[in-house]
Formats: structure tokens, sequence, C-alpha cells
């Protein structure tokens, strides 16, 4: 069913997901958490029309067990696993159908769905991330978890590219300079050291 008109694919651990020309969302593949967002947790071998989203979908983005979607309104909405609070709805509780993210209903340009956690970057050029933050994947200065969308410190404004990975995040700046966050092992956030990071540090 998707010989053509797709203009967007993205993989999770066990699912993937393709967004279509009409701004509809199609996913398929393991369904344990509710990931492919049919309203069930049923696993499904050939795509399925994502509940509430055959149309309006700008972008998506799957993490593990979860994927999210930023709509042509600006706005985020998530499904699947939420144990860590990664859909950002303020609960813990796992989503089958897509919800929204309170506080992010317009203004969001991209989304990254990680492992345990998902981060926004915002037409106003500041990120804000949600989720697991025990490697301080959410660069809010801490490492609590975090059901709802939470600022990054120091990123407000000025950032033209986000890059979401499982543990640790980067941020290119208008200016050119990069600045990363969260997990150091084997020294991944490229500045020198093997520290663990609660907030952007340049390399």
């Amino acid at each position: 069913g998707l010989s053509s008109g797709v203009v967007q694919l993205v993989t999770g651990t066990e699912h993937s997901c393709a967004l279509t020309s009409t701004g509809g969302v199609k996913c398929w593949g393991y369904n344990g958490a509710g990931q492919l967002g049919d309203g069930t947790l049923t696993n499904r071998t050939t795509p399925v029309n994502v509940t509430g989203l055959t149309s309006g979908v700008a972008s998506i983005s799957a993490g593990d067990l979860h994927t999210c979607a930023v709509m042509t309104s600006g706005g985020v909405k998530c499904w699947g696993e939420n144990d860590f609070g990664q859909l950002g709805d303020g609960t813990l509780i796992d989503r089958p159908t897509p919800v929204d993210v309170p506080g992010l209903s317009s203004g969001v340009a991209k989304v990254g769905a990680a492992y345990w956690h998902t981060c926004a970057e915002l037409s106003s050029g500041a990120v804000k991330c949600w989720g697991r933050n025990a490697e301080a994947q959410l660069g809010d200065g801490t490492l609590t978890d975090r059901t709802s969308p939470v600022d990054v410190v120091g990123l407000t404004s000025g950032v033209s590219q986000l890059a979401v990975a499982g543990f640790h995040n980067c941020v290119l700046m208008g200016a050119g300079e990069v600045k990363c966050w969260g997990s150091n092992t084997a020294g991944r956030l490229g500045d020198g050291t093997l520290i663990k990071r609660t907030a952007p540090a340049k390399i």
C-alpha cells in the first residue's frame, strides 16, 4: 500500500512509520506498547493508519517504543510507550492512539523521539525535552524524569538544527557552533571529557 506517495520514512527499534503526501501516517511492525497508533496492541505485518492522523501531519519521528508527529499547525502528538513520560502528556500511561503534548500546541518545527525521551525544536530556535533523564538527556540541569516538556538550559533561542540520540542530544546553533548534553560514555559529547552533562556544553 506504499508504492507511491510517501514523503518521509522513520524507523524505531521494532516498528516503522511513513508520512504520506496527503499528511497521513501509517505504521507497521511490533505494537506491544501501542507505538503503531492504531488503537490496538496487535503487531502488524503491513501498514495501518494511525488513528486520527489521516491528514494534517508535517513530519514524524520514531523512538524505541513510541512515535511522535509534528502537525501542520505546529503542535505535537505522540503515542506508544510512556514508562518515563516520553509522550509528554503529563502521565506515565501508554497510549495506543495519539495524544497532544500540552504546551506544544503550536510553534514546533521538529520533533525527535529517542529511546526513552523526546525533544522538540521550536520555530523560535528554542529546545524543549521530556521523558527519561537518568543520563541528563533532557538538558534541564537535573537528572529528574519529566512527564511534560521542560526547557533545555540556555537554549531558548538560536538553534538551527536538533539531533536526538538514545542518551544524548546535540544542536547546531545559528552561529555555526555545536553544543551537546547527556551521556558522555566514550566521549560522545565531543567536549574532550567523559563527564555527563546536565546542560549543553560547547564542543
